[in-house]
């Protein structure tokens, strides 16, 4: 569809402040697309054909949601640092491998997903937003989660499908930290830090599909302090 075919959707969201041009075939910015960045507070491109995200993202700056999934980025640009007021950042199934340390500058940010792309390290840009609660880091190629994972914030850590074999301890000490996703990951059965099942807040560890067999975790020691937190937050379901 070309610019002639999106007219409609730009004279709404100048009334709306929400845009969205998802599978339109895009691999570039169109050019009315400018004139709404002083309005516009949601803004869809995904699934379409975008390489690059231009730098005049940066120029959007009330825009609360963003969604860039389904394209073809390998990287994100630093001016996305620029959207102070973003809550939701969702850049899942792209091709992205590394992340700007701009990222640090989103303290609105309330959900990110990064699911299903290449990224190989655990991106620390994200470990002091205050009002993070979900971080969907599945489908990557992460192999450790480091000691800065501690300053994390969120409530959901998502990493299923990755290649981590690595977990540091101190991840325990994360004080909001409830669910705690870890689904085939290569890791051994020593590899869980005890730490986590006896001192942390995680009430949901989900280590099915790993290098051992689930049942094993139970032999843990500490195993009994983390199923009293599961079941407790269980009885509170019904």
């Amino acid at each position: 569809m070309g610019n002639s075919g999106l007219k409609q959707h730009y004279q709404t969201a100048k009334k709306t402040g929400a845009l969205n041009v998802s599978n339109r075939k895009l691999d570039e910015f169109p050019q009315n697309l400018h004139a709404l960045a002083p309005l516009l507070r949601t803004l869809d491109l995904s699934e379409n054909k975008f390489v690059r995200i231009p730098d005049d993202i940066g120029h959007f700056t009330l825009l609360k949601q963003l969604n860039i999934s389904h394209n073809k980025l390998t990287m994100l640009p630093d001016a996305l640092g620029a959207l102070t007021k973003l809550e939701c950042l969702n850049a899942s199934s792209n091709q992205i491998k590394c992340l700007p340390w701009s990222l640090q500058k989103l303290t609105r940010l309330k959900q990110v997903n990064l699911s299903n792309n290449q990224i190989t390290e655990f991106p620390p840009m994200f470990c002091d937003l205050k009002f993070l609660d979900v971080l969907d880091m599945s489908q990557n190629r992460i192999t450790t989660i480091p000691d800065a994972a501690a300053a994390l914030h969120v409530v959901e850590l998502n990493l299923n499908q990755n290649q981590i074999s690595t977990i540091s301890e101190k991840l325990a000490e994360c004080q909001r930290l409830k669910t705690l996703r870890l689904e085939e990951n290569c890791l051994q059965l020593n590899a869980v830090p005890k730490k986590i099942l006896k001192d942390s807040k995680v009430s949901l560890l989900a280590l099915e599909g790993n290098l051992f067999e689930i049942k094993q975790l139970a032999d843990l020691d500490c195993y009994d302090n983390y199923m009293e937190r599961y079941t407790a937050v269980k009885k509170k379901m019904f």
